[in-house]
């Protein structure tokens, strides 16, 4: 009897507990996004993780295997596919650097009330047609030796690795533009068979990227209506099948489906690491037209409708979670611009993430610190403007001025209103410090809100302390799960 009461007080602890550290007994099937952490100033990643169990999201795809992030992810049983940057995919055609990556950065997270790794992305988009080949060679001996990495590590029967690819090593050749002639792109064809070919061997996913954004972008001639999801005048019939199409994505999507058949795997599983729409940065990236993608494709994958050649369930990872204001710009000033909440983890549209269309906003970050209410604004007194352009240049080079360009959110201030904000996000970036708002005696420090419009002079958030070194959390969360398992077979 005192051994029972016991064990109810300890079954209570244990559960408070696990509870504390994040774990879901309950699990929501269906959407993943992505986290993406190039940002001058970053949200702490257990407030990134709270706002991920706060909206319901289990599933998550990362850009890399930082340790802080793993462990905010430590015990919430969220999915996560974590990831090999490029620049490290030479290195992973040394199997014992690839057996040691897997030991640092999968099996050390591999226990109970750990990480829920699901994936490894080996590389990102590494076969883009702009990087020349650089990928073509490392590519795909790295995701053989991670894949047998994790089979030798007991792992690879739960853990797969795949390679996120983006929807250019795909095409329909001009003769015949329709999905059912989909093909893999000539100039890689055998490596795309090979890689196919191991993925199914090992039971993995092809991850594939796909944005209706980048059709329309610069692209005046593609029909607007077409990159939503909302209906067409003229659909496009596919001579092939006689399938009539009313959006970009399914047409992407069985153009991949079409190129898979005709390597010999029709039925291979297809996960859409990316999809999204950016809210600035161009004349198309704005909220309501995110809104109106959104609206489209979420209540599309709760009825899982799938695409005419593959009905069904689709495993689909938004991009992106939250702006990254330290992107690279060289694709369009709207990499910036792709995430659902802004830069501080507050949202920026209603929206519905479970797809039932009972639009609201997401739950965004909280207790989030930002810093002093101080803007820096063009100086109204200053003499010798003769230097100003240099100056917002210079302003521009470490900071985030792409909310100026045409057709962006920015883009009707005056020349003293870019000079003000080109001075203010650098004071911003540069955490408001003393120095950071003189730019030759051209600004001023002022503690009025000089935004104007839609164009919204950000306030930095401040940079928070951590809760001390990830593997001082590991190390709790483990000693946390050995409690757990000796205090079931000791009530058994």
């Amino acid at each position: 009897m005192e051994k029972d009461r016991l064990c109810s007080i300890g079954l209570l602890w244990v559960v408070t507990m696990w509870a504390g550290a994040g774990l879901r007994f309950g699990k929501v099937a269906g959407l993943g996004v992505n986290w993406g952490t190039q940002a001058t100033h970053k949200l702490p990643p257990k407030t990134v993780v709270q706002m991920l169990k706060d909206n319901g999201i289990q599933k998550v795809k990362l850009f890399d295997a930082d340790q802080s992030t793993m462990s905010a992810l430590a015990g919430t049983n969220i999915e996560v596919m974590v990831a090999i940057p490029n620049d490290q995919l030479a290195s992973m055609n040394n199997y014992n650097r690839a057996k040691e990556w897997v030991k640092t950065n999968v099996t050390l997270y591999n226990f109970n009330g750990g990480v829920n790794i699901k994936y490894v992305a080996v590389g990102n988009e590494p076969f883009l047609s702009s990087y020349n080949g650089s990928f073509l060679n490392v590519t795909f001996p790295a995701l053989e030796n991670i894949q047998n990495a994790l089979n030798e590590a007991g792992v690879g029967d739960s853990i797969k690795a795949t390679v996120p690819l983006n929807a250019d090593v795909y095409y329909s050749p001009d003769s015949n533009p329709v999905p059912s002639a989909g093909r893999f792109r000539t100039d890689i064809s055998d490596l795309m068979t090979e890689i196919v070919q191991f993925l199914n061997k090992n039971n993995a996913p092809f991850t594939v990227n796909i944005y209706p954004f980048l059709s329309l972008y610069g692209n005046d001639n593609f029909p607007f209506n077409y990159a939503f999801f909302d209906g067409v005048a003229n659909p496009i019939v596919d001579s092939g099948t006689g399938i009539s199409y009313t959006n970009v994505f399914d047409a992407n999507f069985d153009t991949l489906v079409s190129a898979l058949k005709a390597v010999g795997y029709k039925d291979m599983t297809i996960i859409v690491g990316e999809v999204g729409w950016p809210t600035d940065g161009d004349k198309n990236a704005n909220t309501n037209n995110a809104y109106r993608f959104y609206n489209g494709l979420l209540p599309r994958l709760a009825a899982n409708r799938g695409t005419p050649l593959r009905t069904g369930y689709i495993e689909v990872y938004l991009f992106g979670f939250i702006d990254e204001d330290a992107k690279s710009i060289a694709p369009g000033n709207f990499e910036r611009h792709w995430g659902i909440f802004w830069y501080d983890g507050q949202p920026k549209y209603a929206l519905d993430l479970s797809g039932q269309g009972q639009n609201k906003y997401p739950v965004g970050a909280s207790n989030v610190e930002y810093l002093p209410k101080k803007w820096c604004t063009f100086n109204p007194n200053a003499k010798d403007l003769s230097k100003l352009g240099d100056n917002i240049n210079y302003a521009c080079s470490f900071s985030d001025c792409t909310a100026l360009g045409y057709g962006s959110s920015c883009n009707n201030l005056d020349a003293q209103g870019n000079a003000s904000y080109a001075f203010n996000m650098y004071f911003q970036v540069q955490n408001q410090g003393d120095l950071s708002c003189n730019f030759q005696g051209l600004a001023t420090v002022t503690t009025q809100n000089i935004s104007q419009g839609n164009c919204n002079f950000i306030i930095q958030i401040a940079s928070s302390p951590s809760l001390g070194p990830p593997w001082v959390v590991l190390v709790l969360l483990m000693m946390l799960s050995f409690v757990s398992t000796k205090f079931w077979l000791g009530c058994r």
